[in-house]
């Protein structure tokens, strides 16, 4: 993926077909499990420095990662948050190593966090995660920054800064304004936070069909297992594709943008939602 250029804007309909799905946590101080990660058939691996990491193994984590990115081989990386005294260290640590992909700033509140980062890597995504109630409250004027690839949200972090115990409609309110945010700024739709139950896929399936219907684009993964459900969740349904394929034809057939199609009137906006998801469709099948 190339970072998007200032100004560009997504594409029409609620998902772009181009952009990732699924981001795929490792622990930094696990080296043995970087390899399994890759393979797991995750759009974006993520070296994580950050919660995975005990206080004690934090050094370690760093030069593993660099270390590995180093010898040739891709990821992103999680660094500390920018108040924890890691942020300037993990981040020199990894900054020059070639197969960085792309920087994850955890608890990210200030457009300056995201500038301080950019700067020094100009030519890579940099995703920032809205974890705490100040950073969703930025969010509009995070999405301003030139340098923000992305946004994430984490949903763990952000209920203990507030007090709240569980994430369904409790959420809601902060998830909706990343989303909106994010389109209003010109960003990707945003990636949703961690499913922690890993041996419950219903409940897995259940959060993306969620976070897709609230308008998120991906999602962060914490066990191999979860990559699969995650990256064919954010794809069209057999039903999705079947409907927009009815809709495009009713379309050519009328000659017009505005018809009776199956007792609703069609226009311009669901007729895009058809292409939309025709384009997702297309797109999936052009990487495989």
């Amino acid at each position: 993926m190339v970072p998007r250029r200032r100004g560009e804007k997504p594409r029409s309909g609620r998902h772009r077909p181009d952009v990732e799905r699924s981001y795929l946590f490792v622990p930094g101080d696990r080296p043995d499990r970087y390899g399994k990660a890759v393979a797991a058939g995750a759009d974006r691996v993520i070296l994580d420095l950050e919660d995975s990491v005990a206080g004690d193994h934090k050094v370690a984590a760093r030069a593993a990662v660099a270390d590995w990115l180093r010898a040739g081989n891709t990821a992103h990386v999680r660094i500390n948050a920018p108040n924890s005294g890691c942020f300037d260290d993990d981040l020199d640590a990894v900054a020059a190593a070639a197969g960085l992909a792309g920087v994850v700033i955890p608890k990210c509140e200030h457009p300056g966090q995201v500038d301080s980062v950019a700067a020094r890597l100009p030519a890579l995504p940099v995703i920032a995660m809205l974890e705490t109630a100040l950073g969703v409250w930025n969010a509009g004027e995070l999405a301003r920054v030139p340098g923000l690839y992305r946004f994430a949200f984490g949903a763990l972090d952000l209920q203990a800064d507030l007090g709240i115990r569980h994430d369904r409609d409790e959420l809601l309110y902060a998830r909706s304004r990343v989303v909106l945010a994010s389109r209003v700024g010109g960003l990707p739709a945003p990636i949703d936070g961690v499913t922690v139950a890993l041996d419950d896929p219903l409940r897995l399936e259940a959060d993306v069909t969620r976070a897709r219907d609230l308008g998120f684009g991906g999602k962060f993964c914490i066990h191999p297992g979860q990559v699969a459900k995650v990256n064919q969740g954010f794809l069209p349904s057999a039903e999705e594709l079947v409907w927009a394929r009815a809709v495009m034809v009713a379309v050519r057939q009328a000659g017009r943008g505005a018809l009776r199609f199956r007792g609703e009137m069609i226009d311009r906006p669901v007729i895009e939602r058809a292409r939309g998801i025709l384009a997702q469709h297309r797109e999936e099948g052009n990487q495989r």
